[in-house]
């Protein structure tokens, strides 16, 4: 699982995450984040990749950092 510290203390972190992983960096169920993606709604937007959703890191760290 990454972890918020894990996020930050690493350069060599992949450029997205799955909803599961990106939904414990923000603290957030895994389910409040597909729900942003199904409504178009959130703070954030994902991507799909083969259909599924990837977060980017760049947008959860800004979200983190007090940014939308």
């Amino acid at each position: 699982m990454t972890t918020l510290s894990n996020l930050q203390a690493h350069a060599d972190l992949p450029e997205v995450l799955p909803t599961d992983e990106a939904a414990a960096v923000i603290n957030r169920a895994p389910q409040t984040l597909r729900k942003w993606a199904c409504l178009e709604n959130g703070p954030i937007r994902p991507i799909r990749i083969h259909g599924r959703l990837a977060w980017r890191v760049s947008d959860l760290r800004s979200l983190l950092n007090g940014g939308s």
